[in-house]
């Protein structure tokens, strides 16, 4: 069993985070995180001391490791002003998006 992660600091890190979550969202966010941190606690118990320590995943020999990744070389990309051309709509420079965010 883990630490268990309480309303009010759901709340607190939804304030940290600048998200606005509804009264019934919270109970769910408490299960969620609960069920995250016990999970955590359930790997923290597993024997890993043969187990050399990796930063990726591609370290790992079979799984792609580093002699799949290709050389970093410069390449032909795409011609600006063509994808331009192409956008719904561009101050010519870059692709304009509508505002998603609200704040």
């Amino acid at each position: 069993m883990s630490a268990r992660v309480t309303v009010e600091e759901v709340e607190r890190v939804a304030e940290l985070a600048h998200l606005e979550l509804a009264a019934e969202e919270k109970p769910g966010m408490v299960r969620d995180l609960n069920a995250i941190l016990d999970y955590v606690a359930e790997l923290n118990e597993l024997d890993t001391a043969g187990v050399v320590p990796l930063a990726q995943v591609t370290e790992l020999e079979g799984a792609g490791g580093l002699g799949a990744l290709r050389t970093d070389e410069l390449r032909p990309s795409l011609d600006r002003s063509e994808v331009m051309k192409q956008a719904p709509e561009t101050d010519g420079a870059f692709f304009k998006v509508p505002k998603v965010i609200e704040r």
